[in-house]
């Protein structure tokens, strides 16, 4: 009797809101996921107000229905995606963008919200790159939200970045440490490499949670945010050029959920970025992002490491509890190395070759994407879940990885990257030991979800181990796909209380050209004298050589 008096009372109050709010404009083009980007999603929002799992209280007030801003420049444009809470039917679809000019505020652009996610986008050509610029962005009377747009750092000796990855769902809180700690850095540009959202099903809700957690990183200086897997609403993805996998798991390759979903976490976490190098969509009209943005002389290329991967499910031998995990130390790893497979595509390969040889303006070069290019952890899950591969990582396939490494290692470019949750510092091996980029994978922002090792079965030091190191586990190995790597520093879970969660700092000196990597726990105090970085860090490389003929040697620890 209860509940059907609570069912009535649902009802009644639907069609009571339905009548003050008016009828949704838009109807979703997809079911059973995002109950808030669009239809009555205040209805949904009002029936979960006071249950404490929720991700976040979309109906806010409405002088505060402008979430944040998010952008960069690049080419003397600046792009900028306003992310709105959801609107109700009755109200505008018109966010305005004012600039201060001469101490006043002046109206420069109108950009319409697409109910789909509620963000907009700016476009502005012939930006001046040399000035910083004040900017709020206005919806209605009321809701405003100020920023900053910082001129292009060009005489700056050292730029900075902060690396950041992987924001786990289990903890709804705000990130106070996080803000206090990277914003201290002072950065030139703020890197999300992916899995900024955890909430498979609600992107807007968790995207909006995120920027209200990070939008003080943000606010006053370029931000990149690429999506990741649980982004999208995958474990793992393979994107295989856009396809529809049959799978919750997607193991066979391409995405499972509806690709207007997709599209709507693309359009709001990378319509900021600068425009796309080629921006031919993929299959079900899903676009692509992969760019690059010059920040004070640091040539950043911007790369989807997922979307053109091929599905292991199908395509290779199973050896293992599921295609992509492999658990068989007799295994051939050349056996899953086949011809057909992809990993990066012909189209990302053509544009980091184009791009590696494009030096004007130029001291140095990286690499942004989403994982790495090597199995960078032993252990999955739980300390006692030892995998012999994991073909989620861009090691598998072998031959698609050494081929985007030739391309990043011609460039004399370094890898910044996230998504494993465990912090390393790697040199690629391609031909032989350390023939090969340096790649850097920052730890994860909160380490609680899926937890790595690395930890080989013999506990043993690698080859050529460095005696001044102090973590055991250093030196050249074979990661478990074949892959030769030089591990340089990993920071393992110490303790339920020492996860190693935390952000990188990367510093690109211009003047000696050195490439600084820090490993900061997101429990310390950075503000304070005498604060420590993750055992293993800070390490530096230095160049030598230009243009196509740069080498990276990696200084000596003390």
């Amino acid at each position: 009797m209860k509940s059907l008096v609570t069912s009535f009372l649902l009802l009644c109050f639907v069609i009571t809101a339905n009548a003050q709010y008016g009828e949704p404009p838009v109807k979703a083009p997809f079911e059973k996921i995002d109950t808030y980007c669009i239809n009555d999603w205040w209805n949904h929002a009002k029936s979960v107000k006071n249950d404490p799992k929720k991700i976040v209280d979309v109906d806010v007030p409405r002088d505060q229905v402008i979430c944040f801003g998010i952008y960069t420049t690049q080419n003397k444009v600046m792009k900028m995606t306003a992310q709105l809470f959801p609107l109700y039917p009755n109200e505008t679809r018109e966010v305005r963008l004012e600039l201060k000019k001469n101490g006043k505020w002046e109206e420069v652009a109108k950009a319409k919200v697409n109910d789909l996610g509620w963000s907009a986008l700016f476009r502005i050509e012939k930006w001046d790159e040399t000035k910083d610029v004040q900017y709020r962005l206005r919806h209605g009377q009321k809701a405003v939200f100020e920023g900053l747009i910082r001129k292009k750092p060009i005489n700056k000796n050292e730029i900075v970045v902060a690396s950041l990855n992987c924001n786990s769902n289990r903890e709804r809180l705000q990130r106070q440490e996080f803000t206090r700690n990277v914003n201290y850095f002072n950065p030139d540009l703020v890197f999300f490499a992916g899995d900024q959202s955890y909430d498979h099903t609600e992107h807007t809700a968790a995207w909006l949670l995120f920027g209200l957690q990070f939008r003080e990183l943000f606010r006053e200086r370029p931000c990149i945010t690429i999506p990741d897997d649980h982004d999208v609403g995958h474990g793992n993805l393979w994107g295989e050029g856009g396809k529809i996998s049959a799978s919750t798991a997607g193991d066979d390759g391409g995405y499972f959920f509806h690709h207007e979903y997709v599209k709507m976490v693309e359009r709001c976490q990378t319509s900021h970025l600068p425009d796309a190098y080629d921006p031919t969509p993929v299959l079900q009209g899903i676009g692509v992002y992969y760019t690059s943005i010059n920040i004070g002389g640091i040539d950043f290329a911007i790369i989807e490491d997922r979307k053109f991967k091929s599905g292991p499910a199908g395509k290779i031998p199973q050896q293992g509890p599921r295609p992509d995990h492999i658990r068989n130390p007799e295994y051939d790893p050349k056996s899953i190395d086949v011809p057909g497979l992809e990993l990066l595509g012909q189209r990302q390969l053509n544009f980091l070759k184009e791009w590696g040889k494009q030096y004007k303006g130029v001291e140095m070069k990286a690499v942004l994407s989403q994982t790495g290019f090597c199995g960078g952890a032993h252990r999955h899950g739980t300390f006692e879940n030892y995998l012999h591969a994991d073909l989620d990582c861009n090691g598998w396939p072998q031959t698609g990885r050494n081929e985007a490494l030739r391309a990043i290692k011609a460039a004399g470019a370094v890898h910044l990257a996230g998504d494993q949750h465990i912090a390393t510092l790697v040199q690629h091996g391609i031909d032989e030991f350390k023939d090969g980029p340096f790649a850097f994978v920052a730890p994860a922002i909160v380490n609680t979800i899926y937890k790595r090792w690395w930890h080989p079965l013999d506990e043993k030091s690698g080859k050529n181990k460095d005696p001044k190191n102090p973590l055991p586990f250093t030196g050249d190995y074979q990661d478990g796909l074949g892959n030769k790597i030089t591990m340089h520093a990993y920071a393992n879970i110490e303790s339920p209380e020492l996860l190693r969660d935390g952000f990188g700092i990367v510093r690109f000196n211009k003047k000696v050209k050195s490439v600084t990597f820090e490993s900061w726990d997101r429990f310390t105090d950075v503000t304070k004298n005498g604060a420590q970085q993750i055992p293993g860090w800070p390490r530096t490389i230095r160049q030598s050589g230009s243009g196509q003929n740069i080498t990276w040697k990696l200084d000596p620890l003390k």
